[in-house]
């Protein structure tokens, strides 16, 4: 469990980084990659207690990522 825990926050910080260099975010890298490791952590943990996500544990990371960073900062951004 811990290092399904420790995988899933390296591959949201990841997948944080490289969202900010490409361009797909405009949040700066350090907000990208909380953003993105908060959408991990509330996919992880929905995972443990419910049994709800993809087959893979670095599959739900990945998607739970790019979920919060399309959710989070177009939520807080004035219209």
């Amino acid at each position: 469990m811990f290092p399904v825990m420790i995988g899933t926050i390296v591959i949201a910080g990841i997948v944080g980084y490289v969202s900010e260099r490409t361009g797909f975010t405009r949040n700066g890298i350090l907000q990208s990659i909380i953003i993105c490791i908060g959408g991990a952590f509330l996919a992880y943990f929905v995972r443990l207690m419910f049994g709800i996500g993809f087959g893979s544990p670095g599959l739900n990371a990945i998607a739970s990522s790019i979920g919060a960073l399309i959710i989070v900062p177009t939520h807080w951004r004035r219209r």
